[in-house]
């Protein structure tokens, strides 16, 4: 049994408490699948460094990641009671642990106010994850089932837009 916590849109507040480290990783991920042993060692240390490990699937979970602002995979964060730092060190064991025994963290910028996973901002950023992932997901039943061309899904997002436009201009 994993001892990697898996977060989701309706658990991802646990890392507001206490402290944690959280990596963002995608299955299809060469460098994710590299550090992939390494994390689930580092998770079974985490009860000594006083820590909670979790892990995010970019792939499941769309608006996490907004939140987040991830742009990269993998990518690491460590939290501590919703002061957020973007982990940038090397990804060996030895390192991870350095990381919080020696409180290396404390030396790392938090990440703004504005920008943090937490803030209106970065709820906004998850929104709209949200709703390109349900654009996507019309997409596919446009072509994938009805049999639609994909040019045509497109003319129909372009017009759909157009007119939400004129709505709204009104």
């Amino acid at each position: 049994r994993s001892s990697v916590r898996v977060l989701c849109g309706s658990n991802w507040s646990l890392v507001l408490q206490g402290q944690w480290m959280l990596e963002f990783y995608a299955p299809w991920c060469p460098a994710c699948q590299q550090i992939e042993a390494t994390w689930e060692s580092f998770a079974k240390e985490s009860e000594r460094l006083g820590i909670a490990v979790g892990k995010v699937d970019v792939t499941q979970e769309p608006g996490l990641s907004g939140r987040f602002f991830v742009t990269t995979l993998p990518t690491i964060y460590h939290a501590n009671d919703g002061v957020f730092r973007r982990y940038r060190g090397s990804r060996t064991l030895e390192d991870l642990q350095g990381y919080i025994l020696e409180r290396k963290w404390e030396a790392v910028e938090p990440v703004a106010g504005w920008k943090s996973p937490s803030s209106i901002m970065m709820h906004g950023m998850a929104g709209l994850f949200h709703f390109s992932g349900w654009i996507r997901q019309i997409h596919n039943y446009l072509t994938g089932t009805l049999g639609v061309h994909v040019w045509i899904s497109y003319a129909i997002f372009i017009l759909a837009t157009l007119l939400i436009g004129l709505l709204l201009g009104l």
